[in-house]
């Protein structure tokens, strides 16, 4: 099926789901019940066709994520802080939505400010420094900035890998995997139980990791084409670019996302190695914590309702230009059928010429009738006339004899 637009994050003992502007944290209270809160999120994207433009959407969608994460993420830790119980049961009913106190606003500011200038200082301006340790022995730029990715890459493996150790993270990996799991059913086409989720792979293409890795590969690309000769400016250049690359790296992510294309699938597959690291097999309790998340905020049966008859849809069409390409003739088949029809075609050309001909026979033997028959009746008229010119004649021939007999006899 075709991607559901769904995505999600681990949290502390739970999971958000996301769809468009609604999402949903569940999570696995210490008394083994589900606490799920529903709450919005606006996008920029919603407001200004300028945020949906490509690779712009791409740089929001980042830093929304980002703050949303640490929002959801914050929420769930509240449930195991020693606190007291009312004021435990107080943020229990409280959305991650709601309005917040402004020192809880600033000190949420701080924070993700601070992780970002972190990130930045770890796995962009170490990895550029390190490299330039062995710029007396390489020369060439553009092998400085693949050794500067590869640099990054390690340091984000080995960050990975050394966090994955502390208990908190490793359940954190287990329900990142029960995200992963949910999203793969429902993609699927199979309906949202825990046996169904179980059997999916732990691994999706429109992860976080995914993206990760994607930003530190284009990162390579780019700084092997972009150079300044004073130091600080190819280090601001690289913070600058920060943005841009998560912006285009997002357009990859998106697309692979939804793309069944071989090409598509190869160059996806590191990312989807590296999930390795950020994913586990998760148990029971945390895919139904994962498909409660999901069933907060999506509609699965409508959208598998949709995808079905899309599918159909595609079959049929996909049915009828096979039948179409089953129908088509060989080349000495079509050539037969060119000149059996030009023999067609030269045959009635034949008819037509032949009828012409008889009609043009009939129309000149209808005007030799019409021209005889004129003959005929002039020929008449003229007799007739003669006939009554005689019998005039003989009329006064007769009168002339009367009137010379009765002279006569005056006469005598």
């Amino acid at each position: 099926m075709k991607s559901s637009g769904i995505g999600g994050q681990a949290v502390l003992e739970g999971v958000m789901m996301r769809n468009k502007s609604d999402y949903a944290v569940a999570v696995r209270k210490p008394d083994g019940e589900i606490a799920v809160t529903r709450g919005k999120c606006r996008s920029l994207a919603e407001r200004s066709l300028f945020f949906r433009l490509p690779i712009v959407r791409g740089v929001v969608a980042f830093f929304e994520s980002l703050v949303l994460g640490m929002r959801t993420l914050t929420y769930s830790a509240s449930f195991y802080e020693e606190e007291e119980e009312e004021k435990q049961e107080k943020k229990e009913k409280d959305a991650p939505d709601s309005k917040k106190d402004w020192k809880e606003d600033v000190q949420m500011g701080v924070t993700i400010a601070f992780s970002i200038a972190l990130a930045v200082l770890v796995f962009v301006a170490l990895p550029y420094f390190m490299s330039q340790l062995l710029i007396e022995k390489i020369s060439s730029y553009a092998a400085l900035a693949v050794i500067e990715g590869l640099f990054r890459i390690a340091l984000f493996i080995g960050y990975v890998v050394a966090i994955s150790f502390m208990n908190d993270i490793r359940r954190t990996f287990m329900y990142h995997g029960a995200e992963h799991k949910t999203i793969n059913c429902i993609e699927n086409g199979l309906e949202l139980t825990v046996e169904n989720v179980r059997r999916q792979s732990k691994h999706h293409r429109r992860c976080g990791t995914s993206f990760l890795f994607i930003v530190v590969f284009l990162s390579i690309i780019f700084f092997m084409f972009i150079h300044f000769d004073n130091m600080w400016l190819r280090m601001l250049s690289r913070i600058i670019l920060v943005p841009v690359i998560a912006g285009v790296s997002y357009e990859f992510i998106h697309f692979a996302g939804n793309s069944d294309s071989k090409v598509v699938e190869v160059l996806s597959k590191p990312g989807m190695l590296l999930q390795m690291l950020t994913t586990r097999e998760p148990d029971n309790k945390m895919i139904e914590v994962a498909i409660a998340s999901v069933e907060e905020v999506f509609d699965w049966r409508e959208y598998q309702k949709r995808c079905i008859a899309a599918k159909k849809s595609m079959a049929k069409l996909q049915k009828n230009k096979q039948e179409a390409a089953g129908k088509r003739k060989s080349r000495a088949e079509l050539a037969e059928e060119i000149k059996r029809r030009e023999e067609e075609n030269a045959k009635r050309a034949n008819d037509r010429a032949r009828r012409l001909m008889e009609q043009e026979r009939k129309e000149a033997e209808l005007e030799k009738l019409a021209s005889e028959a004129a003959k005929r009746k002039t020929k008449r008229q003229a007799t007739m006339v003669q006939s009554v010119e005689d019998e005039d004649e003989g009329a006064l021939e007769g009168l002339d004899h009367y009137f010379d007999d009765g002279k006569k006899e005056e006469n005598k």
